[in-house]
């Protein structure tokens, strides 16, 4: 049976741009670096602390996808239309504060949510994250969700 997740793709219109984004920006290791050849580079970036999940920062124009292919996913997430994750951090407000000193674009503030506060950015390439930090003792039926 399957045990956990390894690797997980997130598409980007520039690989090196993603890299950076990931390393300088959010402070995440880069695992992998390794040109495939035929136009195939393979890049993985994981969260330090937590060696066993990986994104591999995959071109929209890579081997495999045809033209029409490449261009319809290059078009939606360059527009910001695929959501590529969430990232849990200890303190949601000093996070964003932090990342949005080194430059990421952040297009919803911290907010409070049932499941905790949270705040979206995007990257270089347009996909967006959810940052969260998680509601001490679970979901907060209570609340309202917005």
């Amino acid at each position: 049976m399957i045990t956990n997740l390894a690797i997980t793709t997130v598409w980007t219109t520039d690989q090196e741009r993603s890299r950076d984004f990931f390393a300088d920006k959010l402070g995440f290791e880069v695992r992998d670096d390794i040109e495939m050849g035929e136009g195939m580079r393979w890049i993985t970036v994981g969260v330090p602390g937590q060696p066993d999940v990986m994104l591999a920062l995959m071109r929209t124009t890579g081997p495999g996808l045809d033209p029409e292919s490449a261009e319809a996913l290059t078009t939606l997430v360059s527009k910001g239309v695929l959501g590529a994750g969430a990232f849990h951090t200890d303190d949601c407000r000093a996070t964003y504060e932090k990342l949005r000193e080194r430059g990421v674009d952040f297009i919803q503030e911290p907010q409070e949510r049932p499941y905790g506060t949270e705040a979206i950015f995007r990257d270089d390439s347009g996909n967006w994250y959810s940052l969260t930090q998680r509601q001490e003792g679970g979901l907060d039926h209570s609340k309202p969700w917005a």
